[in-house]
């Protein structure tokens, strides 16, 4: 792997229409970024909320150098372009066609050596995200117990192994 730059460490999720959705948020990330590192996508029951919906969840790692701001608006658009209403304060609490979190900015792999716990709280991404960490890093690591998903998308499959994707 070449040496990675700075760049924003993401959680994406969806539990409507997960299939569908989980490949539209890749797809929509891809026409603003050239590249996505992707841990696998896991099935996970929701945290938090009273929903039967599972979700699938992954992390990925944008290299980019965009202020957080501008990445916020984008990730926003491509929530709200899905279905979601970012004006519902409760929206954190209900099934949602698509998720995307700001995790972390490092402005170098190094940075990215502290536990996944100090990255967020959110203990369900912890295994994914030391999975896309060893990914990016070479480092062996214990494998995530649980099979990924596979995802397709206009002749793209990703989602049962880490994987890095390139818009072309």
């Amino acid at each position: 792997m070449s040496q990675l730059t700075g760049g924003y460490l993401l959680g994406l999720g969806s539990n409507i229409n997960p299939q569908q959705n989980f490949a539209a948020i890749v797809r929509l990330l891809l026409d603003h970024f050239d590249a996505l590192h992707l841990s696998r996508v896991l099935h996970i029951p929701p945290v938090g909320m009273n929903s039967h919906r599972d979700f699938l969840n992954a992390v990925a790692f944008l290299e980019t150098d965009i202020p957080e701001a501008e990445l916020k608006t984008i990730c926003n658009k491509i929530e709200i372009a899905l279905g979601r209403d970012r004006d519902d304060p409760d929206s954190k609490y209900k099934d949602r066609p698509a998720d995307i979190d700001i995790l972390a900015y490092f402005s170098s792999p190094a940075e990215w050596q502290s536990s996944a716990s100090s990255i967020t709280d959110e203990y369900f991404l912890y295994p994914l995200i030391n999975e896309l960490r060893a990914f990016l890093t070479g480092e062996t690591t214990a494998p995530v117990m649980q099979m990924g998903t596979l995802v397709s998308t206009d002749g793209l499959t990703f989602g049962e192994t880490a994987a890095t994707i390139h818009r072309d």
